[in-house]
C-alpha cells in the first residue's frame, strides 16, 4: 500500500497534482481543498498522504492533505454507490471539520450542495456517516471528542466556542452570522463542539 509520497510538485490543478519522485511522476486525483493547501509548482519535497484504488481497469492514486481528509475519503468510498470521484466531491465541498458538523446536524440542505447529490441521496450519506467521528481514531478530534469512551469529552466552553465559531466560519458563513447563531449554546447544554455546531445550524436553517 502507497500511504505517501515525498517529491517536486511538477503540476497543481484544483482536481489533480504531479508529483515527481525520484524522476517519476505520479498523477494523483485530490480535493479543491488539498489543491489549495499544497505550494505552488515547482516546489521541492512535498509530502502527500495517498490512497491508492485498484480496480479491474485501472490503479488510481488519490493525494491528501491531512489524515482526517484520507480518513473520510476511506469511509466513504466504502459506502455503496460511492466512488473516489464523488468522494472527492464531497471533501471539495467541506472540510473535515465542516463535514463532521453538517453529519452531526443530519442537515440534508447542506449535503445536497455537493454537485451530484441529490436529496435521497444526501440522507444515505448522512445516516451511513453518522457515528462515524465518534468512531474512527482520525476523525475523533473534529468533534470534540479525545477519548475512546462511549460519552463525549466536554471542553472548556470558551474552547467549545471557539472551534465552533471558526468551523462556521470554513462553512462560509459570515463572523456575524456564526456569533449569533452560537448565542446561547451553553446555556442550551450544548457544551461540546459537536452539540454547539448542532445549535448554530439549527439556528442558522430555521432562523430561530
Amino acid at each position: 500500500m502507497i500511504v505517501q509520497l515525498t517529491g517536486t510538485l511538477l503540476e497543481v490543478l484544483p482536481s489533480s497534482v504531479v508529483l515527481d519522485v525520484g524522476g517519476v511522476g505520479y498523477e494523483l486525483g485530490v480535493s479543491t481543498t488539498t489543491a489549495s493547501a499544497l505550494p505552488p509548482s515547482g516546489t521541492p519535497a512535498v509530502t502527500i498522504l495517498t490512497r491508492l484504488v485498484v480496480r479491474e481497469d485501472a490503479m488510481d492514486l488519490y493525494g491528501f492533505s491531512s489524515r482526517e481528509e484520507r480518513a473520510l475519503f476511506d469511509r466513504l468510498v466504502a459506502i455503496s454507490g460511492v466512488g473516489p470521484r464523488l468522494a472527492l466531491a464531497v471533501l471539495s465541498t467541506f472540510a473535515p471539520a465542516s463535514l463532521a458538523a453538517v453529519v452531526a446536524a443530519q442537515d440534508v440542505s447542506r449535503m445536497s450542495q455537493v454537485p451530484g447529490v441529490g436529496k435521497k441521496k444526501a440522507q444515505r450519506l448522512l445516516v451511513e456517516l453518522e457515528g462515524v467521528f465518534q468512531k474512527d481514531g482520525e476523525l475523533r478530534g473534529l468533534v470534540g471528542l479525545t477519548t475512546t469512551e462511549a460519552a463525549p469529552a466536554t471542553a472548556p466552553a470558551s474552547a467549545v466556542g471557539a472551534d465552533a465559531l471558526e468551523a462556521l466560519l470554513s462553512m462560509g458563513f459570515t463572523e456575524q452570522e456564526a456569533t449569533l447563531a452560537l448565542d446561547g449554546h451553553e446555556q442550551a447544554g450544548a457544551t461540546t463542539i459537536e452539540a454547539a455546531l448542532s445549535f448554530a445550524l439549527k439556528n442558522l436553517g430555521g432562523g430561530a
